[in-house]
């Protein structure tokens, strides 16, 4: 039993037990471009193999989505995509999508065959479900308009969603991408709100100008020493052990 504890500890400040679920914020958008059909978000958790997130570009009610557009799933894949990656969509609005990491496929639904993303108005929400059109827990979302509530979603404007338009005086951006820091901060979730801040954006509103531009991919990163209750941890881990073997050695 004292054995099973110990290893239990040693575990947990190691780092390796059970990785907790995504939650709101968790991953945020780092770039919108229409004239391409792509996206890109980045991480700040770790995201296990084969983890499900879904994106949709129809309105969200308060309690349902629209129809008319499309649902999209992206399968992370086999492995473990480490906090800071950032993963670029392209071809949105084709038959056969792609994903810079995992898999981006397209989920049917009746009445939605509208693929591409609006130059002029559009809200893409990324979230968990039970299935596309059942949200359980709404992960962010990005918006070139007016449109889109976040009513109900649990996501905040500033703070883990992000209205692109609110920069762009009299026009609708078709084309925005973050250009601010991605290394130096000491934890992945103090950029969650400079990511969310539209002032930290490059906004384009002149349709089809950034038609071949591709989004910087370069991972996040982070400068933060492991914390001091982990070692505190590990080193009652390795007391444990001691007293036990001084244990044995009596007997």
């Amino acid at each position: 039993m004292i054995r099973k504890t110990v290893l239990a500890l040693m575990l947990a400040a190691a780092g390796v037990n059970a990785h907790a679920a995504l939650s709101a914020g968790d991953i945020a958008f780092t770039s919108f471009n229409a004239d391409e059909d792509g996206l890109s978000f980045v991480t700040f958790k770790n995201i296990d193999a084969n983890t499900t997130i879904f994106f949709s570009d129809n309105e969200w009610g308060g309690s349902a989505f629209n129809t008319g557009e499309s649902y999209n799933q992206w399968n992370s894949g086999s492995s473990q995509i480490d906090a800071g990656s950032v993963i670029r969509f392209s071809a949105y609005d084709k038959t056969t999508l792609s994903a810079s990491t995992g898999t981006l496929s397209r989920v049917t639904v009746a009445s939605n065959t509208n693929w591409g993303i609006s130059t002029t108005a559009d809200t893409i929400y990324a979230y968990l479900g039970s299935s596309a059109t059942a949200p359980t827990t709404f992960l962010s979302a990005i918006s070139n308009a007016t449109d889109g509530s976040l009513v109900g979603t649990g996501l905040t404007e500033g703070t883990n969603a992000i209205r692109l338009n609110s920069i762009a005086t009299g026009a609708t951006p078709d084309y925005a991408e973050y250009n601010g820091a991605r290394s130096g901060a000491a934890s992945f979730d103090a950029y969650k709100a400079q990511v969310n801040n539209v002032a930290n954006w490059t906004i384009d509103t002149t349709n089809g100008s950034y038609a071949s531009t591709l989004p910087n991919t370069t991972a996040f990163s982070v400068t933060a020493v492991p914390e001091p209750k982990n070692y505190a941890m590990f080193l009652a881990g390795l007391g444990l052990m001691g007293l036990i073997a001084r244990r044995k050695g009596k007997n």
